[in-house]
C-alpha cells in the first residue's frame, strides 16, 4: 500500500511537471504573438503618424490656395464695381454713340474685347508678359482688368 502511495505520488508530480512545463511553452509562443502584434501595431502608429503629418500639411497648403484664390475674387470684383461705375452712366447711350460715331466706337468695342480676352486668359492660367508686369502707367495698363493683368501697378 505504501508503493502504491508513492507510485501515485511520483505519478502526480510528474503529470504536474508535464502540465507545468506545457503551461510555459504556452506563455513562449504567446509571448512570440504578443510581440509580434506589438510590432504591428507600431508600425501603424508610425504610419498614421505620417498620413496625419500629411494632411496636415495639405490642409495649410487648401488654406493658403484659398486666401490666394479670395484675393483674387476680391481684386475681381473691385474690377467688377469699377466696370459697372463706368457703364452705369444714366445719360450714356451706347446706341446713339454707335449711330453718331461708328469708326470710333467699332475702334473702342475691338480693343475692350482684346483687353477682355486677354483678363480671360491670365484669369485661366496663362502667365502675365513682361510688358504687364512691368506696367506702371495708366496708358499701359489692361484697363478691364488692371490688379489682375498688371500686378505693379497702383492706381493714384
Amino acid at each position: 500500500m505504501f508503493g502504491t502511495a508513492k507510485l501515485i505520488m511520483v505519478g502526480v508530480m510528474l503529470l504536474g511537471l508535464t502540465g507545468g512545463a506545457a503551461y510555459v511553452y504556452k506563455l513562449k509562443a504567446d509571448n512570440e504573438v504578443l510581440k509580434a502584434n506589438q510590432i504591428k501595431l507600431e508600425e501603424s502608429i508610425n504610419t498614421q503618424k505620417e498620413v496625419i503629418e500629411n494632411q496636415k500639411k495639405d490642409f495649410a497648403q487648401i488654406i493658403e490656395t484659398n486666401k490666394q484664390m479670395n484675393a483674387l475674387i476680391n481684386n475681381l470684383k473691385k474690377d467688377l464695381d469699377d466696370l459697372d461705375k463706368r457703364f452705369g452712366k444714366a445719360d450714356r447711350d451706347i446706341g446713339k454713340l454707335a449711330i453718331e460715331k461708328s469708326k470710333v466706337i467699332e475702334r473702342i468695342i475691338n480693343k475692350a474685347s482684346d483687353k477682355a480676352a486677354r483678363c480671360m486668359e491670365i484669369a485661366s492660367g496663362s502667365p502675365l508678359t513682361k510688358e504687364e508686369m512691368n506696367a506702371t502707367k495708366k496708358s499701359e495698363i489692361n484697363t478691364e482688368c488692371p490688379s489682375l493683368a498688371n500686378p505693379n501697378y497702383i492706381p493714384y
